[in-house]
């Protein structure tokens, strides 16, 4: 008899964010698998124990979280936002794909989280309020020519694009060229919010327009927004400027 594995997303990082079905998934685990800084949200019992690794070796984890639960235990493999974007959920199902017979037979429970891009959004408007794409900038599992063809063509259908993994120590220019990219294609008007954090103590909102948008405000714990040619911000006397897109087509050009 296995155990169950539950893959959860802890939210943004306010713990007001996490879903009561992950709360539930999270009280009913033994086991917890995850990047450290994201099991440190959490508030575990005694009777519960935390598994940290890198961050960079999802794979690894989901393995031994699988070998876990086919043994009996009740695991949780826990991410940040949404487990299912950019993260640990699409890990476990490559390793069941991958894995042995047995771990198919697991008991798979996946939580939906509140992932960053909605976080940042709600904090400033409603930027993804017509169509929209997610995109990671990072090129550790896919080559860079990829993501700059994704982004031109994105820009050029007229979405608004969410950037994950913007920019890291060991990737400091790729958002710059991102940027030069979406410039060749959108009005320097279009606006670029930069979401840090959104949710926790040190959050932070900046907006700025494309033509000069300066990728040195990203880091790792920001969600950059780029607007699409029909985006609009409205400025509120003594409030803060709210970001939306309308929910109609207009078909306005450059």
């Amino acid at each position: 008899m296995t155990g169950k594995l539950f893959i959860v997303g802890t939210g943004p990082g306010n713990p007001a964010q996490m879903t009561p079905e992950t709360g539930e998934a999270i009280a009913a685990a033994t086991e917890f698998f995850g990047y450290g800084p994201y099991l440190d949200r959490l508030s575990l019992r005694a009777d519960q124990h935390r598994i940290a690794s890198d961050n960079r070796e999802e794979l690894d984890r989901a393995q031994t979280a699988l070998a876990r639960a086919a043994a009996g235990v009740n695991v949780c493999v826990v991410s940040g936002g949404d487990p299912g974007i950019f993260a640990m959920a699409a890990a476990v199902c490559e390793a069941i794909d991958k894995g042995p017979e047995e771990w198919r037979q697991v008991d798979l429970v996946i939580t939906p989280g509140v992932t960053a891009m909605l976080a940042v959004a709600a904090r400033i408007g409603a930027p993804l309020g017509h169509d929209f794409c997610a995109m990671s900038l990072s090129d550790n599992l896919k080559p860079w020519e990829v993501i700059t063809k994704r982004l031109r063509l994105a820009a050029e259908a007229g979405l608004v694009i969410a950037l994950y993994n913007p920019i890291s120590k060991a990737r400091p220019w790729q958002l710059g060229e991102a940027f030069a990219i979406l410039r060749e294609v959108l009005p320097p008007r279009v606006p670029v919010i930069f979401g840090r954090a959104a949710g926790r103590p040190d959050e932070r909102m900046t907006i700025m327009p494309l033509g000069e948008a300066d990728p040195g405000r990203a880091d790792m714990a920001t969600c950059v927004i780029i607007g699409s040619p029909e985006t609009r911000i409205v400025a509120r006397n003594g409030r803060p400027d709210l970001v939306y897109t309308p929910r109609s087509f207009c078909g306005e050009s450059n």
